[in-house]
């Protein structure tokens, strides 16, 4: 996620077969199409979770398994797929003066917590009070002050123009009561077994293989018609695809074999493909901050940047759904027109270029070895890299770009770790290369992603938790470009380009995060079952089942079939 959760799947480790099979057995209404286990007013989902969950339901925590748009909400709702105005939730109107150091929010009157206590501007004000002091849960870099003018309205205010804040501060901050986590003593570490919020749907039940979350009938919008959302926890992708062939889950976002005919191989279903998220190779690339390995030399990450051959990695691992990058991580279709011209390859090459990669190595004093890698320092360059156990699209990446990298000198070696532990690892920054997604922020544009990822107050040392710029990365022209953004109109394109340049030829040199492909992400839904789900044609959200706050969206929208 991203939270991982904002992640492109919050997959998790292995559990045994005969677990996964009984719990897919229980309860079920039918096998085939249109069929699920959850009954015609449950939905039945599957982020691509294998192993045990472990109850987390705090939305700023990087290991929560839900909890934000369905249980905690945020002021608006921003639609990361295009161009559309924010839609209303806790707040009704926003409004900037005209120095853009002052945000001024009009709230709901009429919310209450899902345990009958009223909501107010003062939660509003605690939550983002709370994320200052505790700069673990800030994964925005929200650097405000926030008042409370009365119960329906709170002024934020800033040192410097922040227009850039908005969509953040508005659509990906979520709002908690204070009469419950003022109580906490350290809420970035509370895992929130019993959640309250405001949201559509309240926590119903919680078990190892499977929880549910139920309608909330006192929800400020009227109780959705989807009354229950079951998650199920699989044995990785085939546990996935076995399950929608049998018709026992409603809608998951993962790869399933022959992806470009869901519904003539899963009647009843459908499937929307959509580029977003961006698909990359993580390093922990700050030696200052404690990351070890060869990986900490730019050098060694530009290399193997030109040595993937990113249309094989595309054919064999994820069916051809994935399509090209940017260097500079601006999205090459959404964003084209603010892809820096400046860049050295404004896409990165499909095909691998091994006399790049030979002559950026030797360059930096690598010197290749009898057996074909390359070394420095009497030290090989070798490489772990931590997946998901059963991710079947990324280990099959990790295997395809393990044989280009060996042809360029450079060896990797996979380890599959449960979801749990790849997590951890992840934020602790205990690792060498990992291989995840960059997920976008609360509006189409690409300053969120290297606010997020790049940004040095998104970061910590290794063996202290990151939120979200795992690799460590610190760079003081990014972090100026980004200030400098921040502070200018989003819709003033010529005054912003400077710094979109500034970050992305930077990026392009330094590379912590080395581009892979934009993920075509592909979720199968059961459209026999439930109407309301997003189109090609009307993406109303953006369409993952791990995507948070959209998945809120639409469950808010689907209705069971003859409703």
């Amino acid at each position: 996620m991203f939270l991982q959760a904002k992640r492109r799947r919050v997959r998790t480790a292995s559990v045994g077969m005969a677990a996964a099979a009984a719990l897919l057995a229980g309860g079920c209404s039918g096998s085939g199409g249109g069929s699920s286990s959850g009954g015609d007013d449950t939905l039945v989902a599957f982020t691509g979770q294998s192993g045990d969950y472990q109850a987390n339901f705090n939305p700023y925590s990087p290991s929560m398994i839900d909890g934000p748009g369905t249980i905690f909400e945020s002021l608006f709702f921003y639609n990361v797929t295009g161009e559309t105005e924010p839609k209303p939730l806790l707040g009704t109107e926003f409004s900037w003066n005209e120095e853009g150091t002052e945000l001024s929010v009009t709230l709901r009157g009429d919310v209450k917590w899902s345990d009958g206590e009223q909501f107010t501007a003062d939660d509003v004000v605690f939550t983002l009070d709370m994320i200052t002091k505790h700069p673990s849960m800030n994964n925005t870099g929200y650097q405000g002050k926030a008042e409370a003018v009365d119960d329906t309205h709170v002024k934020i205010t800033f040192d410097d123009p922040a227009y850039m804040e908005g969509p953040q501060l508005l659509g990906k901050i979520w709002i908690v009561p204070e009469h419950i986590w003022g109580k906490i003593k350290d809420p970035s570490k509370d895992v929130m077994k019993e959640p309250v919020g405001t949201g559509p749907f309240k926590l119903d039940s919680f078990k190892p293989q499977a929880f549910t979350l139920a309608a909330n009938p006192g929800y400020w919008g009227g109780e959705p018609e989807l009354k229950k959302v079951r998650y199920l926890s699989l044995s990785g992708n085939q546990s996935g695809a076995d399950a929608l062939a049998a018709g026992k889950i409603d809608w998951q976002t993962g790869p399933v074999p022959d992806i470009q005919n869901v519904e003539k191989n899963y009647p009843g279903y459908k499937a929307v493909t959509v580029p977003m998220n961006q698909t990359v190779l993580m390093t922990c690339s700050n030696a200052d901050l404690g990351c070890k390995g060869p990986q900490t030399d730019p050098a060694v990450r530009r290399a193997i940047y030109h040595a993937l051959d990113r249309e094989q990695i595309n054919s064999l691992a994820f069916q051809g759904t994935s399509s090209e990058i940017s260097p500079g991580f601006a999205l090459p279709e959404r964003d084209k027109e603010m892809v820096s011209k400046e860049l050295e390859n404004d896409i990165a090459p499909m095909k691998p270029d091994a006399n790049r990669a030979t002559e950026i190595l030797e360059e930096a004093g690598y010197r290749k070895g009898s057996d074909g890698i390359y070394a420095k320092n009497g030290k090989k360059l070798e490489l772990g890299v931590k997946v998901v156990t059963g991710w079947t699209d990324y280990i099959t990446a990790l295997d395809t770009i393990g044989q280009q990298l060996k042809k360029a000198g450079i060896k990797i070696t996979p380890q599959q770790l449960s979801w749990n532990e790849w997590s951890d690892t992840r934020a602790q920054g205990e690792y060498e290369l990992i291989i995840d997604s960059l997920y976008p922020g609360p509006a189409p544009d690409p300053y969120y992603v290297y606010s997020y990822f790049y940004s040095s107050s998104s970061t910590a040392p290794v063996g202290e938790a990151a939120n979200p710029n795992f690799s460590r990365y610190k760079s003081a022209a990014v972090d100026k470009a980004l200030a400098e953004l921040k502070k200018i109109d989003s819709e003033d394109t010529e005054a912003r380009q400077p710094h979109y340049d500034t970050i992305q030829t930077t990026l392009e040199q330094d590379m912590p995060y080395i581009p892979v492909l934009t993920g075509g992400t592909t979720s199968e839904y059961n459209a026999e079952q439930f109407t309301g789900w997003p189109t090609e044609d009307d993406l109303y959200a953006f369409p993952a089942i791990w995507s948070r706050p959209d998945h809120a969206q639409i469950f808010m929208s689907l209705k069971p079939a003859g409703k």
